[in-house]
């Protein structure tokens, strides 16, 4: 039982990496707003969170198939629709239930499941203490007004917590124009971005043996700066713009992983993706839905 489960965790760690190569791809394309991009993310999130997935004769796994996969159907409620597992590694004489080709790479797969699961777990334990220090660093802030506090601990704006969330300003900034900056950590707020970080580390401690999962995180964190930044400004004209991008400029960039920063990584890059935003138009958000769509249809889908 352990080492099945770790041959289906090394399948779907190699699957999702496939699909998130092709993400790193597609989010590379200009034309296409960060906001609209980091839905992507979810193809190889869900990838490496759930084992299963439904047939499909037009996903991209149909045509990996022929060279190198094999699809293992679990379950088939009707002739015309079936859910299964990808395999890539094809070490397995039979599957349900698993039984490996020999009793030697059995014991490897034992083992091996016990070392990840501890390297794993102490991970996850990390990831949980520096997620209480954080909360703990703000915890004698002052109410400045409404849902914002101040601090003395931080030296940038950031959102803290998962649900219930704190605006927390570093005490300096009390009595300067905070238009921009609120905007800004109320748009993370409201698209409950602090949640979806957590996920991201979680997952990546879960697939702590692939590195592209650590660079998949990287991504979909800066993405998630991006979207916000471009959701923020949508109302925003031209010269609003540019004072949200000197505001950008000004803060100090946050080395906290576990909260969503006005001043955060990449300033440069946030900075030119505020100044050239451009408003999406009717015909262009359905466009692009009709894009995402059927980007998550081909390669959400297992092979048919």
């Amino acid at each position: 039982m352990p080492g099945e489960i770790l041959y289906w965790l090394i399948n779907m760690s190699i699957v999702a990496s496939f699909m998130g190569l092709i993400v790193m791809a597609v989010r590379k394309i200009r034309s296409i707003p960060h906001r609209v991009s980091v839905f992507l993310w979810m193809i190889p999130f869900i990838r490496m969170c759930i084992p299963w997935g439904i047939n499909s004769p037009y996903s991209l796994m149909t045509l990996i198939s022929r060279l190198t996969t094999r699809t293992v159907t679990v379950y088939r409620p009707m002739d015309d629709l079936a859910f299964s597992a990808t395999n890539v590694l094809m070490e397995a004489d039979s599957y349900s239930p698993l039984t490996f080709s020999s009793e030697d790479l059995q014991r490897v797969f034992d083992t091996a499941f016990w070392i990840w699961a501890v390297a794993a777990l102490a991970i996850l334990i990390t990831i949980g203490v520096l997620y209480f220090t954080t909360k703990k660093e703000i915890k004698d802030s002052i109410l400045y007004k409404d849902d914002i506090y101040l601090s003395e601990k931080v030296d940038s704006p950031a959102v803290y917590g998962i649900f219930g969330h704190r605006i927390v300003l570093p005490a300096s900034l009390a009595g300067t124009d905070l238009k921009y900056i609120v905007g800004h950590e109320r748009t993370h707020v409201r698209r409950h971005d602090n949640l979806w970080r957590l996920l991201g580390f979680i997952t990546a401690a879960i697939h702590w043996f692939n590195p592209l999962s650590w660079i998949f995180l990287r991504a979909f964190l800066a993405d998630l700066e991006l979207a916000c930044d471009e959701t923020a400004v949508s109302g925003y004209d031209a010269q609003e713009r540019k004072d949200y991008a000197r505001a950008l400029l000004n803060a100090s960039q946050s080395r906290n992983l576990f909260v969503s920063a006005f001043g955060g990584a990449k300033v440069r890059t946030r900075i030119e993706n505020v100044l050239s935003y451009k408003k999406i138009t009717v015909f262009s958000a359905i466009g692009f839905s009709i894009f995402v769509l059927a980007v998550l249809y081909v390669l959400m889908t297992n092979a048919g």
